[in-house]
């Protein structure tokens, strides 16, 4: 059962990733590197701060901080764990696969998916009573995790595992912070 999924996951990876093409290469470096998303970032936060203020904001920064440090370091747990050879390290496929970049760390699970959803679940439910399109907000998780399959990094189900571990962890960091507002910051 589980040979005949990691089966599907490679032809998957493979038709997603041979969709790419060098025109579009470039657009697909750019959108993988955390930083290039920081005028996303910068919208948020002010949008955070104008809805809850100053004080709160450098709170909901401190649990930000947390859940990354948490996302980033159990992906760490599990990419050292399973030892899942990137796509484009896998000697059984990286030869019919397009190879946009290479790292030396291991797959799964995405790093990359787990963090931006994460983050994203949490900032959603922070925002949610102020906004009516909120869940737009998902689009960048979305479009960030794609990006490593297409560059050949991740196969789909380390984004998928990536994507349920942050939306568990993104959840879980959210109520804590719910909990800590009614018990220390009461209304």
């Amino acid at each position: 059962m589980l040979d005949k999924l990691l089966a599907l996951d490679v032809q998957l990876l493979v038709y997603l990733n041979g969709l790419g093409s060098e025109t579009y290469d470039g657009l697909w470096l750019f959108i993988t590197k955390q930083t290039n998303w920081t005028p996303l970032f910068l919208v948020l936060l002010y949008v955070i701060y104008k809805k809850i203020g100053g004080k709160q904001t450098l709170y909901v920064l401190l649990f930000i901080a947390l859940l990354i440090l948490i996302t980033d370091q159990c992906t760490n747990l599990f990419k050292y764990g399973f030892e899942r050879l990137r796509p484009c390290n896998n000697p059984e496929i990286n030869s019919i696969i397009r190879i946009v970049k290479k790292t030396k760390s291991f797959s799964f699970f995405s790093g990359h998916a787990a963090n931006s959803m994460a983050v994203a679940m949490f900032i959603y439910h922070l925002i949610k009573p102020y906004f009516k399109y909120t869940f737009l907000l998902f689009l960048w998780p979305l479009i960030f995790a794609y990006s490593r399959i297409y560059l050949g990094l991740h196969y789909p189900l380390d984004i998928l595992s990536g994507y349920l571990f942050g939306m568990m962890t993104g959840l879980f960091i959210y109520r804590i912070y719910q909990f800590t507002q009614i018990k220390y910051f009461p209304l």
